[in-house]
Protein backbone atom coordinates (compact mmCIF):
# COMPACT_ATOMS: atom_id res chain seq x y z
CA UNK A 1 0.00 0.00 0.00
CA UNK A 2 1.09 3.55 -0.72
CA UNK A 3 1.63 5.78 1.92
CA UNK A 4 2.73 9.42 2.78
CA UNK A 5 6.01 8.23 4.11
CA UNK A 6 6.62 6.17 1.02
CA UNK A 7 5.67 9.66 -1.17
CA UNK A 8 7.01 11.75 0.80
CA UNK A 9 9.91 10.28 2.76
CA UNK A 10 11.84 13.41 2.94
CA UNK A 11 9.07 14.92 5.37
CA UNK A 12 8.42 11.25 6.91
CA UNK A 13 12.39 11.45 7.73
CA UNK A 14 11.91 15.21 8.87
CA UNK A 15 9.22 15.18 11.28
CA UNK A 16 9.82 15.32 15.05
CA UNK A 17 6.82 14.11 17.61
CA UNK A 18 9.32 13.19 20.33
CA UNK A 19 9.87 16.46 21.80
CA UNK A 20 7.57 18.44 24.54
CA UNK A 21 5.38 20.59 23.78
CA UNK A 22 7.80 23.74 26.18
CA UNK A 23 10.30 21.98 23.71
CA UNK A 24 8.71 22.70 20.41
CA UNK A 25 7.54 26.09 22.07
CA UNK A 26 11.07 27.12 22.73
CA UNK A 27 12.36 26.14 19.39
CA UNK A 28 9.88 28.04 17.77
CA UNK A 29 10.58 30.70 20.17
CA UNK A 30 14.41 30.94 18.30
CA UNK A 31 12.82 31.74 14.93
CA UNK A 32 10.79 34.28 16.10
CA UNK A 33 13.46 36.17 17.92
CA UNK A 34 15.65 35.99 14.93
CA UNK A 35 13.65 36.74 12.23
CA UNK A 36 11.73 39.99 14.33
CA UNK A 37 9.22 40.09 10.92
CA UNK A 38 6.32 38.22 9.90
CA UNK A 39 4.11 37.73 6.89
CA UNK A 40 0.23 38.42 7.95
CA UNK A 41 -2.14 36.72 5.28
CA UNK A 42 -5.92 37.30 5.06
CA UNK A 43 -8.39 37.37 2.53
CA UNK A 44 -10.80 39.64 1.03
CA UNK A 45 -14.13 39.52 0.48
CA UNK A 46 -13.16 38.79 -2.97
CA UNK A 47 -11.59 36.05 -2.16
CA UNK A 48 -7.70 37.71 -3.03
CA UNK A 49 -5.05 36.46 -0.77
CA UNK A 50 -3.05 39.27 1.05
CA UNK A 51 0.33 39.44 2.68
CA UNK A 52 2.18 42.32 4.26
CA UNK A 53 5.19 42.35 6.66
CA UNK A 54 4.38 43.33 10.49
CA UNK A 55 6.39 43.22 13.54
CA UNK A 56 4.84 40.95 16.22
CA UNK A 57 5.03 42.48 19.89
CA UNK A 58 6.64 41.07 22.19
CA UNK A 59 5.07 38.29 24.29
CA UNK A 60 3.99 38.58 27.76
CA UNK A 61 5.27 34.59 29.13
CA UNK A 62 7.30 32.50 28.08
CA UNK A 63 4.98 30.16 26.94
CA UNK A 64 2.46 32.38 25.05
CA UNK A 65 1.76 31.35 21.54
CA UNK A 66 -1.18 34.33 20.71
CA UNK A 67 1.10 36.17 18.53
CA UNK A 68 0.04 40.15 18.42
CA UNK A 69 -0.04 42.80 16.11
CA UNK A 70 -0.24 46.92 16.79
CA UNK A 71 -2.17 48.11 13.54
CA UNK A 72 -3.74 51.03 12.13
CA UNK A 73 -7.53 50.38 12.22
CA UNK A 74 -8.27 52.07 9.09
CA UNK A 75 -6.39 50.17 6.74
CA UNK A 76 -7.21 47.30 4.40
CA UNK A 77 -6.43 44.47 6.66
CA UNK A 78 -8.91 44.93 9.47
CA UNK A 79 -11.78 44.85 6.63
CA UNK A 80 -10.44 41.33 5.35
CA UNK A 81 -10.37 40.14 8.85
CA UNK A 82 -13.81 41.30 9.21
CA UNK A 83 -14.96 39.17 6.46
CA UNK A 84 -12.97 36.07 7.19
CA UNK A 85 -10.89 35.71 10.44
CA UNK A 86 -9.13 32.72 9.54
CA UNK A 87 -5.18 33.90 9.30
CA UNK A 88 -2.12 32.70 8.57
CA UNK A 89 1.02 34.55 10.02
CA UNK A 90 4.69 32.85 8.62
CA UNK A 91 8.42 33.73 9.48
CA UNK A 92 11.52 33.34 7.62
CA UNK A 93 14.90 33.01 7.91
CA UNK A 94 17.41 33.45 5.37
CA UNK A 95 20.67 32.66 7.37
CA UNK A 96 19.13 29.53 8.58
CA UNK A 97 16.32 28.29 6.33
CA UNK A 98 14.44 27.75 9.54
CA UNK A 99 10.23 28.82 9.14
CA UNK A 100 7.48 28.88 11.02
CA UNK A 101 3.71 29.30 9.61
CA UNK A 102 0.47 30.11 12.44
CA UNK A 103 -2.55 28.77 11.19
CA UNK A 104 -5.60 30.41 13.09
CA UNK A 105 -7.68 33.36 13.75
CA UNK A 106 -7.28 36.66 13.93
CA UNK A 107 -9.81 38.88 16.77
CA UNK A 108 -9.11 42.52 16.69
CA UNK A 109 -9.27 44.72 20.14
CA UNK A 110 -9.09 48.21 20.66
CA UNK A 111 -9.21 47.86 24.45
CA UNK A 112 -6.84 50.15 26.36
CA UNK A 113 -5.40 47.75 28.62
CA UNK A 114 -4.79 45.29 25.72
CA UNK A 115 -3.07 48.47 23.82
CA UNK A 116 -1.19 49.18 26.25
CA UNK A 117 0.35 46.17 27.51
CA UNK A 118 1.51 45.68 23.77
CA UNK A 119 2.45 49.04 23.18
CA UNK A 120 6.15 50.77 22.72
CA UNK A 121 7.92 53.71 21.75
CA UNK A 122 8.81 52.55 18.42
CA UNK A 123 5.23 51.67 17.59
CA UNK A 124 4.29 55.50 17.24
CA UNK A 125 6.31 55.96 14.18
CA UNK A 126 3.98 53.74 12.37
CA UNK A 127 0.62 56.09 13.08
CA UNK A 128 2.36 59.85 13.38
CA UNK A 129 0.74 62.38 14.96
CA UNK A 130 -1.97 64.15 12.56
CA UNK A 131 -1.95 67.20 14.47
CA UNK A 132 -6.05 67.48 15.54
CA UNK A 133 -5.65 66.84 18.74
CA UNK A 134 -7.33 63.44 18.37
CA UNK A 135 -4.84 61.28 16.45
CA UNK A 136 -1.48 61.78 18.34
CA UNK A 137 0.16 58.62 17.23
CA UNK A 138 0.48 57.47 20.57
CA UNK A 139 -1.13 54.79 22.80
CA UNK A 140 -4.73 56.68 23.42
CA UNK A 141 -4.87 57.39 19.49
CA UNK A 142 -8.25 55.62 18.02
CA UNK A 143 -6.25 54.43 14.97
CA UNK A 144 -4.53 52.06 17.13
CA UNK A 145 -5.77 48.28 17.49
CA UNK A 146 -3.81 45.35 18.20
CA UNK A 147 -4.56 42.10 16.13
CA UNK A 148 -3.85 39.06 18.24
CA UNK A 149 -3.87 36.04 16.18
CA UNK A 150 -4.71 32.52 18.34
CA UNK A 151 -3.42 29.84 16.26
CA UNK A 152 -5.06 26.32 15.63
CA UNK A 153 -1.60 24.67 14.25
CA UNK A 154 1.80 25.66 14.16
CA UNK A 155 4.05 24.54 11.95
CA UNK A 156 8.01 25.19 12.01
CA UNK A 157 10.59 23.77 10.07
CA UNK A 158 14.51 24.33 12.63
CA UNK A 159 17.89 23.13 10.41
CA UNK A 160 20.18 20.87 12.28
CA UNK A 161 22.86 20.05 10.78
CA UNK A 162 25.23 22.63 9.04
CA UNK A 163 25.40 23.05 5.09
CA UNK A 164 28.05 20.39 4.74
CA UNK A 165 25.94 17.63 5.96
CA UNK A 166 23.01 18.56 4.45
CA UNK A 167 23.88 16.54 1.16
CA UNK A 168 23.98 13.78 2.60
CA UNK A 169 20.37 13.49 5.06
CA UNK A 170 17.40 15.61 6.22
CA UNK A 171 19.23 18.66 7.35
CA UNK A 172 16.53 19.47 9.97
CA UNK A 173 13.29 18.56 11.88
CA UNK A 174 9.80 19.42 10.79
CA UNK A 175 7.76 20.01 14.08
CA UNK A 176 3.92 20.79 14.60
CA UNK A 177 2.68 22.31 17.86
CA UNK A 178 -1.00 20.76 17.34
CA UNK A 179 -4.27 22.10 18.73
CA UNK A 180 -4.48 20.56 21.86
CA UNK A 181 -1.24 21.82 23.11
CA UNK A 182 -1.83 25.19 21.45
CA UNK A 183 -4.89 24.66 24.13
CA UNK A 184 -2.55 23.86 26.75
CA UNK A 185 -1.00 26.68 26.99
CA UNK A 186 -4.02 29.21 26.32
CA UNK A 187 -5.19 27.61 29.27
CA UNK A 188 -1.94 28.39 31.47
CA UNK A 189 -2.89 32.20 30.77
CA UNK A 190 -6.52 32.23 31.64
CA UNK A 191 -5.66 32.49 34.95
Amino acid sequence: MTTIATLDPYTAKAENTNLTPQEKINGLKEIIKETHTAMLTTRSADGEMHSRAMTPASPYSDTQLTLAFIANNVSHKFDEIQNDSHVNVSFYDTNTTNWASFSGKAKVTTDHETVKKYWSSSTAAWFGDLKDGVHKGDANDPRVAVIEVVPDEIRYWITTKSKIGRATSVPGELRTITKDEIQLTQGLHTK
